[in-house]
């Protein structure tokens, strides 16, 4: 696995919620294996986890760094490219 590189951090309380999944989703699109985005949120993003389970399985890392009262802080790291992004296989998507 590639070494994790940092820098991408969103402060999705300052979004409209409307918005959100969109930027998170897009974001993570443009993330190369093993580059990370953190997320900081009000409330727990148990459902934002569930999405990223039905369209990534396996291609993601979640850290959970700070859990409320006020805010929620995670950090997801794309592992490798999933079939909702590239074919999947071993020899020219990982």
């Amino acid at each position: 696995m590639a070494l994790a590189t940092y820098g991408t951090k969103i402060d999705l309380r300052e979004i409209p919620v409307r918005d959100r999944h969109a930027l998170v989703f897009n974001t993570y699109r443009l993330l190369e294996s093993g580059q990370t985005m953190e997320l900081v949120i009000e409330q727990d993003p148990e459902t934002l986890f569930h999405q990223f389970q039905e369209r990534h399985p396996g291609g993601f890392g979640w850290d959970t760094l700070q859990r409320g009262p006020q805010a929620w802080r995670v950090r997801i790291m794309r592992i490798k490219p999933t079939r909702a992004d590239g074919c999947g296989c071993e020899c020219c998507c990982s």
